[in-house]
């Protein structure tokens, strides 16, 4: 057995590890990060929103990023009925950046981590967490690699980003029941070689099929085109036989895109994933924190999950740098609180996208611009500006808004 020690190890090198890796090498502190699949891999999560952009920055990964020309992503279009609603993200309440991106993942990722690795930071690619054991204020975590060969490392913090593996969820027993519906996912890619010119061809689109099921169309710019579904497990029933052919039928009810991408070849078999909402008891304990998809997982209506991923990487970072330098944190305060405002806001928004009220004010002709840019704020991640009302009274906000708003047609 090898035996190494390390100030932090870091469980997973997607964006929520490499974002806590890249702040943690600036502070000078000891890092090794755990990954148990080999880069690059795929995985869901292509649309970023722009609050992504300032922890790509602090975390001093933007650079590198900006020079892979990903597909700029300037806001959001949902289409339902024949009827189009637009986010601009120039237009949004309050400050913040105007503009992220939509990345294919398996690139995206695997640059994030060759970022890291060029500033020194170790990757232990294929590395399996098998246990993780604290005791005398020390983890001695043992990993194993594709040879089964096994490694035991100590470290005096772990902050666990490994995303659905959800690594020290399964070992410490955290796993919670979701708070947002039980929904499934079925997901694809294809070349889209017909691509139209122009925003058309460049813009991501979310058609609504009924109030509990929707479509995605992420377009990138290496040509490809990420193709999706998300709804109730009661509305992926009415579906059968192979997932390519559950995926043609889906692709059947869509009004505005059935007809562009019907007899489309896709790259890969479609992926179905049962049960995409995640939750756990509690984010951090002794000696670890829980980041990005590791802890929690809403849905991805609005895109909020790398913006999860890197808020609390980054976070965690800072403050296991803080608690290592000699200083006591208070993590309920300056972590679990600051993490489920976000969550709680972004949880309001799905559910009432669910219930169908937000859609309705979505597509409706009479809600003010004011309010347009407010809520455009919330899809844009800033989720923590208490000066907007439609964070700050979240809960009541959208039912007060959908009230009024339609308080003549359906009395």
């Amino acid at each position: 057995m090898d035996k190494k020690e390390y100030d932090v190890v870091i469980i997973g090198a997607g964006p929520a590890g490499m974002v806590a890796a890249g702040y943690l090498e600036k502070t000078g502190v000891s890092v090794l990060v755990l990954e148990k699949q080999f880069f690059p891999r795929f995985t869901i999560g292509e649309s970023l929103i722009p609050r992504c952009m300032d922890n790509f920055s602090e975390a001093g990964l933007l650079e590198d990023l900006q020079e892979q020309n990903y597909q700029k992503k300037t806001g959001a279009r949902f289409v339902k009925n024949g009827k189009i609603a637009e986010f601009d993200f120039s237009k949004k309440f309050g400050e913040g950046w105007d503009w992220t991106w939509q990345v294919p993942r398996a690139d995206f990722d695997l640059k994030l981590a060759e970022s890291i690795q060029k500033r020194g930071v170790k990757i232990n690619f294929g590395a399996e967490v098998v246990s993780a054991k604290w005791e005398n204020k020390l983890w001695t975590i043992e990993s194993k690699d594709p040879k089964a060969v096994l490694s035991n490392i100590t470290s005096r913090f772990i902050i666990d980003a490994s995303g659905n593996g959800r690594v020290l969820a399964g070992l410490l027993k955290l796993e919670a029941p979701a708070k947002i519906y039980d929904h499934s996912s079925i997901f694809t890619h294809i070349k889209e070689d017909n691509r139209p010119p122009g925003k058309e061809g460049t813009q991501i689109t979310f058609e609504i099929i009924t109030r509990g099921a929707w479509f995605w169309y992420i377009p990138f710019s290496n040509g490809n085109t990420s193709l999706g579904f998300v709804g109730e497990n009661d509305w992926f029933n009415t579906f059968s036989g192979s997932r390519s052919e559950m995926f043609k039928q889906m692709l059947g009810q869509c009004d505005f895109y059935k007809d562009r991408f019907s007899k489309q070849e896709y790259l890969f078999e479609p992926v179905k994933l049962s049960g995409i909402s995640k939750n756990v008891q509690h984010l951090h304990g002794d000696g670890f924190a829980l980041a990005g998809n590791s802890a929690e997982f809403l849905d991805p209506v609005f895109s909020s999950g790398v913006a999860f991923a890197t808020e609390s990487g980054l976070l965690s970072a800072k403050l296991v740098a803080r608690q290592l330098s000699g200083e006591i944190i208070n993590w309920d305060k300056e972590y679990t609180e600051h993490i489920q405002k976000a969550i709680n806001v972004f949880a309001t928004y799905v559910k009432e996208w669910y219930t169908g009220r937000l859609q309705d004010i979505f597509f409706t002709d009479n809600a003010s611009e004011n309010i347009k840019m407010q809520i455009c704020s919330v899809l844009a991640g800033y989720v923590w500006d208490n000066k907007n009302p439609f964070v700050r009274n979240h809960e009541k906000a959208i039912k007060n808004l959908h009230n009024f708003l339609y308080s003549e047609k359906f009395q």
